[in-house]
């Protein structure tokens, strides 16, 4: 299967591209910043996106110009852009994540079970904790703001009550509350908590990720199963078959 791989040169990308061949795949248009996306488009098979987020949108457009069907691992998009990226997934078939790992996945997976014993009524607090590299540009991640999605449709809350940190006389932590707590530093792969905090007892879900390949095998995983689909917005959980669970 042939791939246009956009963040070629990034981590991610340089990932994937030593992965591929171990997958049946082939980078055929390895493109980075600069590089017109144009060039390669017409003669590939998948779109594969690790770029950075003001790159996603027009690769999106054109990919959807060309019937080409979508992998994107790219987060940190503002509202306008996601929304029309979103769109462009009525005319192709797109996999969109925050994470291709698929033990992060079971994390989604257990934090919606858990969430629904664990409600608003059960006297338990949520809390979600992320670590990553000091290179990382974004915060919170992008898995962990789909955790952040999972608890707050649990209990029917909105983004005003997720509270990013905490500093100063912020007073008693609300019934409604979720905390959101981004750590940076070294070369952390990638570690996200989902925490439950009771009277009496604490339940802790973790996933931590020590090799960068889990996830470049995750993103060709989902590039092969992505062209066999019809048009849509699917997620990890769909490619693994936990949507359906």
């Amino acid at each position: 299967m042939k791939i246009l791989l956009s963040g070629a040169k990034g981590r991610m990308g340089l990932a994937i591209a030593s992965l591929s061949g171990e997958h049946g795949c082939e980078i055929t248009h390895p493109i980075d910043i600069g590089d017109d996306p144009a060039q390669g488009i017409a003669d590939c098979d998948c779109v594969i996106d690790f770029s950075l987020r003001d790159a996603t949108r027009p690769l999106a457009e054109l990919a959807g110009k060309h019937a080409k069907p979508m992998v994107i691992g790219t987060t940190g998009h503002d509202k306008e852009d996601r929304n029309a990226i979103e769109q462009t997934a009525s005319t192709i078939p797109m996999v969109w994540a925050g994470n291709f790992s698929t033990g992060v996945n079971l994390l989604f997976f257990l934090t919606q079970q858990a969430s629904r014993v664990l409600d608003a009524e059960s006297g338990f607090d949520p809390e979600v904790i992320e670590m990553h590299h000091r290179h990382k540009k974004d915060a919170p991640s992008g898995t962990a703001e789909r955790l952040l999605e999972i608890l707050r449709e649990s209990r029917s809350l909105t983004d005003e009550d997720v509270s990013h940190g905490r500093s100063g006389m912020v007073g008693e932590r609300k019934p409604t509350e979720i905390g959101s707590h981004a750590l940076r530093g070294g070369d952390v792969v990638g570690e996200h908590t989902v925490m439950f905090a009771g009277m009496g007892e604490r339940i802790e879900l973790t996933h931590r990720a020590t090799d960068r390949a889990i996830f470049a095998a995750g993103a060709l995983r989902a590039a092969k199963w992505v062209v066999d689909q019809s048009p849509g917005l699917y997620s990890m959980q769909d490619v693994l078959g936990l949507s359906a669970q």
